[in-house]
């Protein structure tokens, strides 16, 4: 395995527990059992390799659903790029908070050495912000990854082939690359599982998730063998969305250049309001943006 650092391009040789792993990465203090998602990952890991080998001969039973949106809900609520980004969504959600409580006069005054101003003209000058524990959306991911199973397991997947044994698939630290859906502010998610397939998986806006659906009935997928134009375009979105590494299997000529020229981009929370009735509703999507 071979490995590209997105901040100085340093390419490495490591093993998989040297970059794959947090010493305490998945304990979480805010859970009542703070290791619970290891429970979860003993159903995942051992069916990986066969729910991979039925994905490629087109016989997709229940577990194999299970076993790879599982990998899926895991690997994009836990590691640090995941908890990293769905801090902004809930400092979000507390500032809007924070401001209409203010407004109601329901907080009290600020104290006199800030200046005389209320919370709300604080937060939007930037004199105080809000700090949220990283590990507070990752517990949130861990408390949801049911949830977030199911759901993945009934949307429509694109089981994609890459048969080009000089352009395999990359993989990163963060293994969710986006893919922008027109009109919606839900993108599509790419997850590569090995050099040779990824799945696109495609969210079904009418599937209801207060009533989950446990037999996976709503699972629809095809099976496609993409030419290299597109092979490009996903290892392109691969990269860019990977936090701080890239991961790859053969160390070609043409890797490190094409990693540089998409190393300055990582996928950020982008927040909003939108007037609804006599409020407004705060809405929130991720897209692949330029590094600071």
């Amino acid at each position: 395995m071979y490995a590209i650092r997105k901040s100085d391009l340093k390419l490495f040789t490591p093993n998989a527990q040297s970059v794959c792993r947090i010493e305490e990465g998945s304990t979480n203090l805010y859970l009542r059992e703070d290791r619970i998602i290891e429970e979860f990952l003993k159903r995942i890991e051992p069916g990986y390799s066969a729910a991979l080998t039925n994905l490629m001969k087109g016989k997709i039973d229940q577990e194999s659903i299970f076993v790879i949106a599982g990998f899926v809900a895991y690997v994009s609520t836990c590691p640090p790029a995941a908890m990293r980004i769905y801090s902004a969504s809930l400092k979000a959600v507390v500032e809007h908070t924070a401001i209409i409580l203010d407004s109601k006069g329901s907080l009290p005054l600020p104290p006199l050495e800030l200046g005389g101003k209320n919370l709300s003209e604080l937060l939007q000058n930037g004199e105080i912000q809000v700090n949220i524990d990283p590990k507070y959306p990752q517990a949130f991911g861990i408390a949801s990854i049911l949830s977030h199973t199911i759901t993945y397991g009934n949307y429509t997947w694109d089981i994609l082939i890459n048969p080009f044994e000089d352009s395999p698939f990359f993989t990163s630290d963060f293994p969710i690359a986006i893919e922008r859906v027109h009109n919606t502010h839900i993108p599509n998610k790419i997850i590569p599982l090995a050099p040779y397939i990824a799945i696109r998986i495609r969210p079904n806006l009418s599937y209801d998730r207060k009533n989950p659906n446990y037999s996976f009935s709503g699972f629809k997928y095809t099976i496609r063998k993409l030419n290299r134009s597109e092979v490009v375009t996903i290892n392109r979105l691969i990269v860019r969305c990977a936090e701080t590494t890239v991961f790859f299997r053969d160390n070609f000529n043409w890797v490190l250049n094409f990693v540089k020229k998409n190393s300055g981009f990582r996928i950020e929370t982008i927040t909003g309001n939108l007037p609804y009735e006599k409020g407004s509703i705060l809405w929130s999507t991720q897209e692949i943006s330029k590094i600071n």
